[in-house]
C-alpha cells in the first residue's frame, strides 16, 4: 500500500526526532542511568529506516514479494520493543523511588509479579486453535498490551504519589513515564479504532502518528533541559510513607526482635515450685490418714 506525502513527511519527522533524542540522551550520559531506555532508543533508530524502506518497496507494483520480509521484520522489532519496554518501566520506577530503599526493594518485586500476571492474562486471550502467521500478530499485540497497561499504571502511580515521593514534575523519570503513558493511551484508543481500517492514509493514522510525535517532543524537551537536582528527602517519623518504607525495609530480612526474658535460672525455679507442691500434697495425705 503506497504512502502519501503527508504520512511520509510525518514518518520522516518521527525518525529525525528519534535520532535527536538518542543523540542527546547518549551525549548527556543518560545511558548509564537508564540502560534499558538506551537499548530501546537504539532499537528504534536502527530499525525504523529499515522498516520504512521495506514498507515502501512492498508497496510498489513490483515489490509484493517483499511483504513477508516486512511482515517478519516488523513483528520481530515489535516484540523486541515490548520486552525492552518492560525493563524500561522498571528503570523509571526504580529511579522515581530511589530515595526510599525499603519501598524500592519491595516495589520492584511487586512490579515483576504484576508484569507476570498481566502477561499471563493477556496471552490467555490468544486463540491457539489454528496456528498461522496471524498468531504472531495476536501474541505480539497481547504482549504489547500487557506492557502498555504497566506504563499507564506507572504514570498513574507517579501522578498520585508525586508529592509523597518529593518528585519534581521536571524529573526525567516522570517525563519518560509521561511520554510512555501518552503512547500507551494512543495504542489503546486509536489502535482500537484502527482495528477495522488498515489504510495508511486514514485520519486515524495521522492522529496516531501525531500523538507519537508529541510524545517524542516531550522526551526531547525533558532530556535536553537541565534536570533539577534531587534534594535529600526528609520527613517526620510519623508520616505514612516513612512507616511504609520502614515496614518494607524490614520484610524479608529476618529481623530479630528483642523479647523480655524472665530472671536467671527460671527453669530451676519452676522445678522447685513443682517439688514444693508435691511435698505439700504428700504431707496433707499423711495427716489425713493419721487422723483417721
Amino acid at each position: 500500500m503506497p504512502l502519501d506525502f503527508t504520512m511520509t513527511f510525518l514518518s520522516g519527522t518521527e525518525f529525525v526526532l528519534w535520532v535527536v533524542l538518542g543523540l542527546v540522551f547518549w551525549t548527556k550520559g543518560l545511558h548509564h542511568r537508564f540502560p534499558a531506555m538506551s537499548t530501546y532508543l537504539a532499537l528504534r533508530v536502527v530499525s525504523m529506516p529499515v522498516l520504512l524502506s521495506l514498507l515502501y518497496i512492498q508497496g510498489q507494483s513490483w515489490g509484493h514479494s517483499y511483504f513477508p520480509a516486512y511482515f517478519y521484520a516488523y513483528w520481530s522489532v515489535y516484540v523486541a520493543s515490548a520486552i525492552t519496554l518492560f525493563f524500561v518501566c522498571i528503570e523509571i520506577f526504580r529511579s522515581a523511588i530511589s530515595s526510599f530503599k525499603g519501598l524500592l526493594r519491595l516495589g520492584t518485586v511487586v512490579f515483576r509479579w504484576a508484569a507476570l500476571v498481566s502477561l499471563i492474562v493477556s496471552l490467555t486471550s490468544v486463540s491457539f486453535a489454528k496456528p498461522s502467521a496471524l498468531l504472531i500478530t495476536e501474541m505480539s499485540y497481547s504482549l504489547m498490551r500487557s506492557v502498555s497497561i504497566l506504563e499507564l499504571c506507572l504514570l498513574g502511580f507517579l501522578c498520585l504519589s508525586m508529592n509523597a515521593l518529593r518528585l519534581s514534575p521536571r524529573d526525567l523519570s516522570f517525563g519518560l513515564a509521561l511520554g510512555f503513558g501518552l503512547m500507551s493511551a494512543n495504542d489503546f484508543i486509536v489502535g482500537a479504532l484502527l482495528a477495522g481500517n488498515s489504510s495508511l492514509t486514514s485520519p486515524l493514522q495521522f492522529l496516531n502518528e501525531s500523538l507519537i510525535l508529541v510524545s517524542l517532543i516531550i522526551w526531547v524537551s525533558y532530556v535536553a533541559l537541565p534536570e533539577p537536582a534531587r534534594a535529600p528527602v526528609t520527613m517526620p517519623a510519623n508520616s505514612t510513607i516513612y512507616r511504609w518504607n520502614e515496614i518494607a525495609a524490614a520484610l524479608g530480612h529476618g529481623t530479630q526482635v528483642a523479647m523480655q526474658q524472665p530472671a536467671n535460672s527460671f527453669f530451676l525455679s519452676d522445678v522447685e515450685k513443682v517439688v514444693d507442691k508435691v511435698l505439700t500434697r504428700n504431707l496433707q495425705s499423711a495427716e489425713s490418714k493419721s487422723e483417721v
